[in-house]
């Protein structure tokens, strides 16, 4: 049971439980945090969004952890989620971010049959845009260290990893095309397909970003900037290619459906290009698609990570080995070249997002959360 000590700070009392309850080391959980809260329906994120700087700190139920974040992820669906797109009843406010990693410093006493104060978590879970976040310690993964590589897993890593798994059909000599290969999703989307033997095309924005996608194994990067994108791949890969990991939508999404090979495959995992419009689409010429897809024996596939969360938990686990190993590189971008500078409190993600739609980043936008230098966490 808790008791509010009188200090803007919260102890338990009940002694025989206790060391699984208080903070760790005895650093003071607050009262008050930060956190960010949609207060209006939009996919314009500044309007949508609302910096709350005096909010509860919320308690963890009997199967709970209390995560203190430590890095928080940016999504390109974070605006599609603060315009209400994923369940249109939805009402504000409501809380927004998908991933976070940090230490857990409160939990329930169902929750410490599992976990203990100070343990390092990573988890997949509404809410993560705030200085503590709640957790069932059910869907959180125990990390090696609070790094963002292991944050760029949860939504990034295990979509690419769970999409190829299932829907890719990934043989040895297989073509695959990456689009915005040097983002979250598609750095990952790069390295397992060429892992199982495949060669990889991957589209980018820059020369550096051509150059990263290198250095993980990207046989082929296209700097759409500099190279017309359906002219090389007519004739670099006249026989087309066999499968496509498509984030892009609109005039990219044109291109990858005219080089498909026969029986190619293309996987939709988003379309960013059009999150920002009031639609959250981005049209395409959907009224040859049918004699396209049936010239060529092909195929589109969705895949939405949610509909895939039996497989979640074993795919994390293999990522976070693979990512501990050095078996797989998880670039992580803190924001240090954008203009203002590295991408530091809540108050940042607002910066960070814009820096995505500006399409600056090379691999996953992360947020750090620092916390007072008195805090023994």
């Amino acid at each position: 049971m808790l008791r509010l000590a009188p200090a803007a700070a919260r102890t338990i009392v009940d002694m025989s439980y206790s060391r699984h309850f208080l903070d760790f080391q005895g650093s003071a959980i607050p009262r008050a945090m930060q956190k960010l809260v949609v207060t209006r329906l939009s996919p314009n994120f500044r309007e949508a969004v609302t910096l709350r700087r005096d909010c509860p700190v919320p308690l963890p139920g009997d199967g709970d952890l209390l995560v203190r974040n430590r890095f928080v992820g940016v999504n390109a669906s974070d605006i599609n989620y603060s315009a209400g797109r994923y369940d249109p009843s939805v009402k504000t406010p409501f809380d927004v971010g998908f991933e976070g990693v940090g230490e857990v410093v409160a939990l329930g006493l169902s929750a410490s049959a599992r976990y203990s104060v100070g343990q390092t978590v990573a988890y997949m879970s509404p809410g993560s845009f705030a200085e503590y976040t709640v957790v069932p310690a059910s869907i959180a993964t125990p990390v090696p260290s609070a790094t963002p590589e292991y944050l760029t897993l949860l939504v990034s890593g295990t979509t690419a990893y769970i999409c190829l798994k299932e829907l890719g059909g990934l043989k040895e000599g297989k073509k695959v095309l990456v689009t915005a290969a040097a983002g979250g999703t598609g750095q990952f989307a790069v390295q397992l397909a060429k892992k199982a033997g495949c060669h990889v095309i991957g589209t980018c924005s820059s020369d550096e970003k051509s150059a990263f996608l290198k250095s993980v194994g990207c046989d082929r990067p296209i700097n759409y900037n500099t190279e017309h994108v359906g002219t090389v791949l007519k004739r670099e890969y006249p026989g087309g290619v066999d499968v496509v990991y498509e984030s892009v939508g609109g005039a990219m999404f044109d291109l990858a459906i005219d080089a498909l090979a026969t029986k190619g495959r293309l996987i939709v995992i988003g379309f960013i290009s059009g999150y920002q419009t009031p639609t959250g689409l981005s049209p395409v010429n959907a009224g040859t698609l049918p004699a396209k897809l049936l010239r060529k024996s092909a195929r589109i596939q969705g895949f939405f990570l949610n509909h895939y969360l039996s497989e979640y938990r074993a795919s994390m686990d293999h990522l976070v080995k693979m990512c501990t190993s050095g078996d797989l590189v998880c670039q992580v971008d803190l924001g240090d070249l954008s203009t203002e500078g590295r991408f530091t409190g809540l108050e940042s993600v607002f910066r960070a997002v814009d820096y995505m739609y500006m399409g600056k980043n090379t691999g996953k936008i992360v947020v750090e959360l620092p916390h007072p230098v008195n805090s023994k966490l």
